[in-house]
């Protein structure tokens, strides 16, 4: 499985710290797990600006309708994408079909993302990995529903 690498304790998000989920970490020990970090594998540093999904979620953004703009402005579509296609190569290379990714988030949002104006508000949607990995077979969770799962 692959398993979004801040939810494991690495320093990969956009602020530069981590969510680590001692829970999840519990749960998988006995697992082959790959941690990922779409944002870094696209190129991007750590830390780094916040980046929301304007018009739309991960599909559109992969569909050419939407984009992943920085607080400032900055277009950063070009390396979302290329960050899940680069996860998309792990997942095939492995034959992965379940990955546990960080709500919220415009790469690995599951079930919701920050709805594109930096304002805190939140909307139904997925991030621009979690739509690539869905739309090739694989099972997308949050870290509440595999533990539920579990």
């Amino acid at each position: 499985m692959i398993v979004s690498a801040c939810l494991l304790g690495l320093n990969c998000r956009y602020d530069g710290g981590n969510v680590k989920s001692e829970e999840l970490i519990k749960a998988v020990e006995d697992r082959c797990v790959i941690p990922v970090c779409p944002e870094q594998l696209g190129g991007l540093p750590t830390p780094r600006e916040t980046c929301e999904i304007v018009s739309g979620d991960g599909f559109d953004v992969l569909k050419g309708k939407g984009r992943v703009l920085s607080k400032s402005g900055v277009d950063y579509t070009e390396n979302f994408v290329k960050g899940a296609k680069e996860v998309l190569k792990i997942v095939k290379t492995f034959g992965i079909k379940l990955a546990i990714l960080k709500d919220l988030s415009p790469s690995c949002g599951v079930k919701m993302i920050y709805d594109g104006t930096f304002s805190g508000k939140t909307k139904v949607g997925v991030g621009v990995c979690t739509a690539l990995l869905r739309l090739n077979g694989v099972e997308v969770f949050t870290v509440e529903e595999f533990l539920n799962k579990e």
